[in-house]
């Protein structure tokens, strides 16, 4: 097992992103715990909440890259938890819509307000500018998420 100086650590990519990733993870995670599967309750509650209609159950499972099994597990824990609902589409009574409830709403405002104190926290080394450029750049290497792919696992430990 060979050591990294930190002079070799400051030009290593990999190193960088999985420290900041760890870093990340322990911050956002500690955050999350109050949502039913953590992030994943998390992105289901932030589509359904940002959704002009309420999506199907098999649309959210496609869009977040969910299987649909798990899709109805999540589900029954948020709906147990009052932030979603399930609605009898008025086209097609066989079919639920997944709608936000009040409580889904002001949860995911706390949860995005708190998680934004924990990614300032985790960039505190950085300012503001240092920051919103970091993010820009981010998003320009990445680009954006496949359809279907499941947004949690990237950010997963294995």
């Amino acid at each position: 097992m060979s050591t990294q100086t930190p002079a070799r650590a400051a030009d290593d990519l990999g190193w960088q992103l999985g420290a900041l990733l760890t870093r990340w993870r322990s911050a956002v995670g500690a955050v999350l715990d109050g949502i039913p599967a953590g992030p994943r309750g998390y992105h289901l509650l932030r589509v359904a909440v940002a959704a002009d209609v309420p999506p199907t159950q098999a649309a959210l499972a496609s869009h977040l890259g969910i299987d649909r099994t798990v899709m109805t597990y999540l589900l029954d824990d948020l709906c147990d938890a009052g932030l979603v609902e399930r609605c009898p589409d008025p086209a097609d009574r066989r079919v639920r819509r997944i709608a936000a409830t009040d409580a889904g709403h002001a949860a995911l405002a706390d949860v995005e307000g708190r998680i934004a104190a924990a990614e300032d926290d985790v960039l505190r080394a950085l300012p503001p500018a240092d920051r919103a450029a970091l993010r820009g750049l981010l998003a320009r290497a990445t680009g954006p998420a496949p359809d279907g792919q499941d947004l949690c696992a990237v950010v997963t430990p294995a």
